[in-house]
């Protein structure tokens, strides 16, 4: 099992940047892909960034490409989400996930789709203002 622990939400205003943690704990040697979708009120959970193990290679909603960084270090067992340039239409729930990395790269419906990750954190709240 791996418990996912995300922090950093809040409120800024349009323009603004915040810096989303994700901390990992428990079975954290399986090499886990990690990704970060997002859910507003009345919406289904959307897709935002992914990163595989090494960090090597990312991946991005297009809405947000160009605005948002996704990064992990493996040795504090965190991944990160760099957000500038935030948007009102940017105000979700952000939450966190990791599946392992055959899953990551075979799933059906592709790595980009919630069902793809195995483990997720309870969300951070981030509100943009315009």
């Amino acid at each position: 099992q791996v418990q996912l622990v995300e922090s950093g939400g809040g409120l800024v205003q349009a323009g603004g940047s915040l810096r989303l943690s994700c901390a990992a704990s428990g079975r954290t040697e399986g090499n886990y892909a990690m990704g970060w979708f997002r859910q507003a009120p009345g919406k289904e959970r959307e897709f935002v960034a992914a990163i595989r193990w090494s960090g090597a290679i990312t991946y991005y909603a297009d809405s947000v490409k160009g605005r948002f960084t996704i990064s992990r270090d493996n040795g504090r067992n965190t991944v990160y989400l760099q957000t500038n340039s935030l948007k009102p239409e940017d105000t979700a729930v952000y939450y966190c996930a990791a599946t392992d990395p055959v899953k990551f790269l075979t799933y059906s419906y592709g790595s980009r789709s919630v069902g793809a990750y195995d483990y997720w954190g309870q969300g951070t709240q981030v509100t943009i203002s315009s």
